[in-house]
């Protein structure tokens, strides 16, 4: 976070010095890889090269692009950690762009097959934030994109089933659930999701 607030500050060419308190740099925690201890000041040296307006993706070789998307994730892991959830979705999105962005040359099959579900964490991901943010269409709409990619992805049926229900879609929210159910038979939230819409929908009968 130092980063992102320091360098839009500077000119290109400019060498800048960033002193980050611990909560604008590895937090609390910090981290094994690079090896930071915990609640650790971090001294930051910065060159700034030059300033792009909004690029176009170039493009990457499939092993850059999985590599890029890995690391933008986990840093959207880091600031969603922190409860920063705007800067966990900013970071989210960045990793698909990378992910979904132009090839130098098409994947092959083992590469093909990563591309596609570090797609589908991402796209989970990013509806968790969302939530976070009060956006349950957004959440939504990420659960959907995310099946449309991986249809049998439990943590997406459950969150789509879980959203739907909200919305009073229960038909469409006991679809989602089942299918879920199907694939983690043993899933307690499963089972309570679907005994509340059962229960909205046979209400006991008063006697």
């Amino acid at each position: 976070q130092a980063l992102e607030l320091g360098v839009p500050t500077m000119q290109p060419g400019e060498v800048s010095f960033f002193l980050a308190g611990f909560p604008y740099a590895y937090g609390r925690p910090g981290s094994r890889e690079p090896d930071v201890p915990p609640e650790a000041p971090l001294l930051f040296e910065v060159t700034l090269l030059e300033v792009r307006d909004c690029p176009d993706p170039q493009p990457l070789p499939p092993a850059v692009r999985l590599r890029l998307g890995s690391q933008r994730r986990e840093r959207g892991n880091f600031h969603f950690a922190r409860g920063d959830f705007a800067a966990a979705l900013r970071s989210y999105r960045l990793s698909l762009r990378a992910l979904d962005g132009p090839a130098t040359a098409p994947p092959g099959p083992e590469e093909e097959e990563e591309l596609r579900e570090q797609r589908v964490k991402c796209l989970n991901n990013c509806a968790a934030a969302e939530l976070k943010l009060g956006r349950a269409g957004e959440a939504l709409a990420a659960c959907e994109a995310a099946l449309r990619i991986s249809p049998d992805n439990g943590r997406a049926l459950l969150r789509r089933g879980q959203l739907l229900a909200e919305q009073g879609r229960d038909a469409d929210a006991a679809l989602a659930l089942r299918r879920a159910l199907e694939l983690d038979p043993a899933s307690k939230v499963i089972h309570t999701e679907l005994s509340r819409l059962a229960k909205r929908q046979n209400p006991p009968s008063s006697t």
